[in-house]
């Protein structure tokens, strides 16, 4: 199971990369999305439910990792920022927008700046225990992303 927890929470070995692992699991959840969305047509809400089937194998898979690398937050664990940026880009609102690349990089951008800034109550969320704190505080920034996506297709800014 060690082995699987690490699959997971690596996101398929996008953790292992050794300049900027988190760029590169939110890349790496991005390309997932961009193929469900080409291939599939399936519209932004989609990403939010694919984000909460996700969670709970996320958060049992970094809380395996951490214990066992004894690391609160292992850097290699990049599956909570595929998670958050799945939710920003659910805030796309509709199909439209899903497709117009401005607001793929847009909720790139977006997840990324609340993932680092971390506002009230991201890094509060942290501190939660185990996997639920690596994984919760990136589920606070994907949504603080995705409701300025969606506040910012509302007034076609992308």
């Amino acid at each position: 199971m060690s082995a699987f927890a690490r699959i997971i929470a690596t996101w398929f070995g996008c953790g292992y990369v050794p300049k900027g692992p988190g760029t590169a699991g939110s890349l790496g959840g991005l390309l997932v999305a961009f193929l469900f969305a080409q291939w599939v047509q399936v519209p932004p809400v989609f990403f939010a439910l694919l984000a909460v089937i996700l969670l709970a194998p996320a958060i049992w898979a970094a809380g395996v990792v951490a214990r066992e690398d004894q690391t609160e937050d292992p850097q290699i664990v990049v599956v909570d920022e595929v998670v958050g940026q799945w939710i920003t880009l659910a805030g796309a609102g509709h199909l439209n927008h899903a497709q117009n690349w401005k607001s793929w990089l847009l909720a790139f951008g977006l997840f990324r700046l609340f993932d680092i800034w971390k506002p009230w109550p991201v890094r509060q969320l942290e501190k939660l225990p185990g996997g639920t704190g690596i994984l919760m505080d990136d589920v606070m920034a994907g949504i603080y992303g995705a409701l300025v996506l969606f506040v910012a297709g509302w007034f076609n800014l992308y």
